[in-house]
């Protein structure tokens, strides 16, 4: 894989697949087999030296989509030092960020009641946009409120649509990100917001994987609507990877990935990437191995009947979203 150190060396873009940091930006997430992904001296350094190293990876490979938030530790941080670093680069790559949730660990992934406290009110948003500047300088191209359910303020308070319409005016694209059961609810609902007459929201990104599909219908209205359209937890936090991906209920997967010779990854994050609506679909890999497994997801095509085939893999929504809550930080 050619590195980011000669940008003239770096890959073709590849335009439907970005690099998330959440699970590289702080010691503790709930990605499974998180404790075999990262060493466990995972001081600032050790883990700005990560994300950086995945930074380098994923520019060279082709991907120009990185995505943060306010609430991954010090991602911001770590992205915004890789952009200053390699200014040759930074205005080829697009940087979406989120606010909403304040990271309250304190860089511990144990004793810990809280990892992030969520609040989607104007004192957080005017707060949280002077830092996420601060860390990412010009360098913010979307920007999402984070984790957004139908009983968010976020849809309802006029004032922060204010100061959300105020950011898209200049020049950014303003948008949610949306979690829980009831997430095509919610991105119809954004759907509908307006200030002056005009959208409020331009963007949203959502989970869907082979597990939990329901928010496809209204992220398909969304990209109808000129919406960009990101895909996140399309492994499911590492359920969808090959060595959790063990059960009787992924022989679906597995026996596709085989036919197929790529791996269970691979093909879950292919699946997302072939919804047509889909304009980015997120890794959120830990180590360049599971990165450079992930983006052989760019080289598969999935006919119809492979996409039937892994239907059985579908769970309720409630189940799927139930199971994530239950997952632990690590």
């Amino acid at each position: 894989m050619p590195t980011s150190d000669n940008p003239e060396s770096a890959a073709a873009p590849i335009t439907r697949f970005g690099l998330g940091t959440a699970a590289v930006g702080r010691p503790g997430y709930i990605t499974l087999g998180r404790e075999l992904d990262l060493p466990a001296d995972r001081t600032a350094e050790a883990m700005r030296a990560r994300t950086h190293a995945l930074l380098d990876a994923a520019w060279a490979a082709g991907v120009r989509y990185f995505d943060t938030a306010r609430s991954y530790g010090r991602a911001e941080e770590f992205v915004g030092q890789w952009l200053r670093a390699r200014p040759e680069i930074a205005d080829e790559v697009t940087i979406g960020s989120k606010w909403g949730y304040t990271y309250t660990a304190d860089w511990r992934t144990s004793g810990v009641s809280a990892h992030e406290v969520k609040e989607h009110a104007v004192a957080v948003f005017d707060r949280q946009i002077r830092e996420t500047r601060e860390q990412l300088g010009s360098h913010l191209n979307v920007y999402l409120v984070h984790s957004v359910t139908p009983d968010s303020p976020a849809l309802t308070d006029r004032a922060l649509h204010e100061r959300l319409a105020a950011l898209a005016a200049e020049g950014v694209r303003v948008g949610l990100s949306t979690s829980g059961p009831a997430q095509a609810h919610t991105v119809r609902a954004a759907l509908d917001l307006t200030v002056d007459g005009g959208p409020l929201f331009s963007a949203v990104q959502s989970t869907w994987n082979l597990l939990e599909s329901s928010a496809g219908p209204a992220l398909a209205e969304a990209h109808s609507a000129g919406w960009l359209v990101v895909v996140k937890e399309a492994m499911a936090n590492g359920r969808l990877a090959g060595r959790n991906a063990t059960g009787p209920g992924t022989a679906p997967l597995r026996a596709v990935a085989a036919r197929l010779g790529a791996t269970t990854d691979a093909l879950a994050l292919a699946a997302a990437a072939a919804n047509p609506w889909a304009d980015i679909t997120l890794s959120g890999a830990a180590t360049i191995a599971h990165l450079t497994s992930n983006l052989t997801a760019a080289d598969l095509t999935l006919t119809p009947g492979i996409r039937t085939e892994l239907a059985p893999l579908t769970e309720s929504p409630e189940t799927f979203w139930r199971t994530r809550s239950e997952l632990p930080w690590a």
